[in-house]
C-alpha cells in the first residue's frame, strides 16, 4: 500500500507544476541550496523549480537575441538586459 501513496504524491506534484514538470532541471540543486544557505536563508520546496523556469526564460531571450543579430552562437552579452 505504501507504493500507492507515493505514486499519488508524485502525480499530485506533477499536476501542481505541470509546466515545470515537462522541463529538465538545468541546475544543480545542491549547489543552489548551498549558495542560498551561505546567504543565511532557507530554500523552499518550489524555489529550484522557479529558478529553473527563470533560467529557461533567460535562455529563450538570449537565443532570440542571437538569432535577431544573425548569429547561431549565444554569447555572454546575449544574457544581459537591454
Amino acid at each position: 500500500m505504501a507504493k500507492g501513496k507515493n505514486n499519488g504524491k508524485k502525480a499530485a506534484a506533477a499536476k501542481k507544476g505541470s509546466s515545470a514538470a515537462n522541463k529538465d532541471m538545468l541546475l544543480v540543486g545542491s549547489k543552489v541550496k548551498a549558495a542560498i544557505k551561505e546567504a543565511n536563508c532557507n530554500t523552499a520546496g518550489d524555489a529550484l523549480e522557479g529558478l529553473n523556469e527563470w533560467v529557461y526564460w533567460l535562455i529563450s531571450q538570449a537565443t532570440r537575441r542571437a538569432s535577431e543579430n544573425g548569429r547561431k552562437t549565444v554569447r555572454a552579452h546575449d544574457f544581459m538586459a537591454p
